[in-house]
């Protein structure tokens, strides 16, 4: 019997895009052992030379130029990338991609961001008969996610949706699943093993995440946050900014039992449980991963164009609020010395409105497609 086989594709801007496609390859695995999946940020892999200087380069202008990022993001927000666009990036980038596909022939083709999805798009306007479900990983619709050869979207919320019929997208085409993170996100663990785990203490805790790439060097909220560490814990994350890391570790201010720092780890899931404030980056995953675990967000400067979005969605939703001034940090830490009892009880309001949301819809979607196939087939 044939094994089925998906594609996941996802690139290298963000570490969110590629979480998704990670955290989709988990689900299927979980509700369908028998389909082998595959994770890969294709222009990274066709150009493992070349790539890392495009991301340092984004990274430089998208923290140095906001500005500028936020004027493209904008002036760009309903056109899709034309075909000349699509075929320069083909040709600079993408020539064995076909090649890919040929090997590994799979059933479905699942995009978590726009340039494969660009890709593979025009790969079938040339003949490629293989469907493409793309997932937009944001609570946005940048017209570059927008392609007519796109079978499936896969989208975050009811205006997500409606962003996309704006661009002439067929109803019939769009599903809301919400965005798809690891299933870890959603069990339950117990706090007291965690904080053994991680040497944590039994106290009002704050998680500092600077996002997928360890930004996290705003010197007023980090002194303010060092300031309460006698009465607060603080973990801190800093993902692959290990230049960042060493430097926090030479700090006095953080030299403290009630501080920890961290660098990349994959148990996010296990220190957003047993924190009782996340601040963040509003990246469209780690937002999702913070409404699973109903932990309260404040967001740190959102980047120009999807987290913007992302964090005004947020902020209307009631589940979390921008940095507008040190204020807002002061007063949470306010409440959670004064009023615990109360943050620890509104969290528990909110994982019970959340418990009807379904976090294999993502994955299901995908498998619809696969059943959908094997009909056609016979």
């Amino acid at each position: 019997m044939h094994k089925q086989r998906v594609l996941l594709l996802s690139e290298g801007f963000g570490a969110g895009h590629t979480q998704a496609a990670y955290a989709l390859s988990s689900s299927l695995r979980k509700i369908a052992p028998n389909v082998q999946t595959k994770v890969m940020e294709l222009g990274s892999f066709l150009n493992p030379r070349m790539a890392p200087f495009i991301i340092t380069a984004y990274k430089k202008t998208v923290f140095t130029q906001p500005r500028l990022v936020r004027m493209m993001y904008r002036s760009n927000y309903k056109k899709s990338l034309n075909r000349l666009t699509t075929l320069a990036l083909h040709r600079l980038f993408y020539t064995h991609t076909t090649q890919i596909i040929q090997q590994l022939h799979p059933d479905v083709i699942v995009c978590t961001h726009p340039i494969p999805s660009a890709v593979i798009s025009r790969m079938k306007r040339l003949g490629l008969d293989v469907p493409l479900c793309t997932v937009i990983t944001d609570y946005d619709a940048h017209g570059t996610w927008v392609s007519a050869e796109v079978n499936r979207y896969l989208v975050s919320t009811e205006p997500v949706k409606e962003k996309l019929l704006e661009r002439g997208v067929e109803e019939d085409k769009i599903q809301i699943t919400g965005i798809p993170v690891h299933p870890n996100f959603w069990e339950r663990h117990g706090k007291e093993d965690i904080r053994n785990q991680f040497h944590l203490h039994d106290m009002p805790t704050i998680l500092i995440m600077g996002g997928g790439w360890g930004f996290m060097k705003d010197e007023a909220v980090n002194s303010l946050l060092a300031m309460n560490r006698d009465q607060i814990q603080l973990i801190f994350c800093f993902g692959s900014n290990v230049k960042s890391l060493e430097k926090m570790k030479r700090d006095p201010r953080f030299i403290h039992p009630n501080v920890h720092l961290l660098g990349f780890t994959k148990e996010i899931d296990k220190l957003m449980e047993v924190s009782d404030l996340l601040i963040t980056k509003p990246g469209g995953m780690t937002c999702t991963e913070g409404l699973a675990k109903a932990i309260p967000m404040l967001f740190h400067k959102p980047l120009p164009g999807q987290e913007e979005e992302n964090s005004q969605y947020f902020a209307a939703q009631g589940w979390g609020t921008p940095i507008s001034s040190l204020d807002d940090i002061t007063n949470w830490i306010k409440r959670l010395i004064d009023n615990y009892e109360e943050v620890t009880a509104e969290r528990e309001k909110v994982l019970s409105e959340i418990a009807s949301y379904h976090p294999m819809q993502s994955a299901q979607a995908i498998m619809d497609i696969l059943e959908s196939n094997n009909k056609a087939l016979i």
